[in-house]
């Protein structure tokens, strides 16, 4: 049975409704992992370091998608819940068409200066011949990578879900394929695992553009449309949290690398790495079930169900608990096992590696809400409340932990920072969910 944005969800058919964006961004999770194991277990450490060195920079170029498919799936949403369903298309066709024009241009300038860009953030080289090489491989499908996370988004307020996971499996699946052939078997080494990369995200970005080109059976499809600064602008203030997380995820990693650089050296971003890649896959599962109910959210909030507010906050905040109290748990169980994938050639950075993991998963326990409440306020159509939540979160709190607690902890400091940072930003979300909750009667 069909399952619309304008129904009652009990936990049944909100799990039901959901499970497909969570599955999607833990695939998409995994098959970076992929990535790394294949560019550690047969590239070698110098080219594993060099991937996690410059990924920041790449992720900062693909905020853009980010940002339009949260910030416009709110606004398309709650057109709809509006009963405009012309205009919502209107709106979400030209979102869209920025950001292809917008990828063609961040692809051109990310071609020009990463060789500078690499050169500032510490690479040397072979270092930096291999940050230079993976990312104008991976820069040649930007376009692409944007629309996939552009459609990650709409395929949910479009009622296709399981499309969208099905694009997801179908580039996930080409991507470890891709990954074993070029990297294990004909052995391309850093330039293989960035083509696997790119083709993959040519795969995500490009079939769901084909499928909104032409007549569907979805609430959405792509039509013309004149250029709307002001709707664009909204789509900007709403998602800016989530450009904000990324923007900031990517320069607080460049922090940790000068740090882990100063106390580790390369093994310490190696570790660093695998780290992030694990952590990726348990922040995974809250991003996704935020993407999956944002649709939902801000279509009762458009269409003045506050009854139906009330049940989505109560009911997400009992499962982001529940979720992340699982989560810990796991991730200690595992943090031996998963280090030993990555790094298990080397006895040293293996330790590393498994040592700084059971502290950083300690976050897991609490991160879950944040990520909610940012998500929460954007299908809110509250770019304010929701930028605030991850500018506090994603840049400021862990920016100031990374830079004091080495200082006083060396090493340990860093694995604990984040835990901090993440204490910090519950206290934040709480305090605001309290704040907002007589303005949009969720409470």
């Amino acid at each position: 049975m069909k399952i619309q944005l304008s129904d009652h969800f009990t936990y049944k058919k909100l799990f039901r409704f959901v499970i497909p964006s969570i599955i999607m961004m833990i695939f998409t999770s995994i098959y970076g992992v992929v990535d790394g194991f294949f560019v550690s277990n047969f590239a070698g450490k110098t080219s594993f370091a060099a991937v996690n060195l410059v990924m920041p920079v790449l992720m900062i170029l693909g905020t853009l998608g980010f940002m339009i498919g949260t910030g416009g799936s709110a606004i398309v949403s709650k057109t709809l819940g509006e009963g405009k369903k012309e205009k919502a298309n209107q709106y979400f066709s030209m979102l869209v068409y920025v950001t292809i024009a917008g990828g063609i241009l961040f692809t051109v300038l990310g071609q020009v200066f990463i060789r500078a860009l690499s050169v500032a953030l510490g690479a040397e080289g072979e270092m930096l011949d291999d940050c230079v090489l993976y990312s104008r491989i991976i820069m040649a499908a930007l376009t692409a990578f944007m629309l996939q996370n552009v459609f990650q988004s709409f395929l949910v307020t479009a009622e296709k879900p399981h499309f969208g996971l099905f694009v997801t499996v179908a580039a996930g699946c080409a991507n470890m394929l891709l990954d074993f052939l070029f990297v294990a078997v004909f052995r391309w080494g850093i330039a293989g695992a960035a083509l696997a990369t790119a083709i993959s995200q040519f795969i995500g970005g490009v079939i769901p553009l084909i499928y909104f080109c032409g007549k569907n059976s979805s609430t959405l499809r792509l039509t013309k449309a004149g250029f709307r600064l002001g709707v664009l602008l909204k789509t900007c203030a709403n998602g800016s949290s989530e450009l904000m997380t990324n923007v900031s995820m990517s320069i607080v990693n460049i922090l940790y690398n000068f740090q882990l650089m100063k106390f580790a050296g390369e093994n310490g971003i190696a570790a660093y790495g695998v780290i992030m890649y694990a952590g990726f896959i348990f922040a995974a599962a809250f991003i996704g079930y935020s993407i999956g109910c944002a649709p939902v959210i801000g279509y009762h909030y458009g269409a003045g169900n506050n009854s139906e507010l009330k049940n989505m906050f109560r009911k997400s905040i009992m499962i982001v608990s529940v979720t992340g109290t699982a989560m810990v748990i796991l991730a200690e169980a595992l943090a031996n096992p998963l280090s030993s994938l990555f790094v298990g050639y080397d006895k040293a950075l293996f330790d590393m590696t498994a040592h700084g993991f059971r502290i950083y998963s300690l976050s897991f326990l609490i991160f879950g809400i944040s990520i909610f409440g940012s998500a929460f306020f954007t299908a809110l159509n509250d770019g304010a409340v929701s930028a605030a939540i991850s500018f506090l979160r994603t840049l400021v709190f862990q920016a100031v932990m990374i830079i004091i607690l080495p200082a006083v902890f060396g090493l340990e400091g860093v694995w604990f920072a984040l835990v901090a940072a993440e204490l910090l930003a519950l206290a934040v979300t709480v305090s605001l969910f309290a704040a907002m909750r007589k303005k949009y009667h969720y409470i």
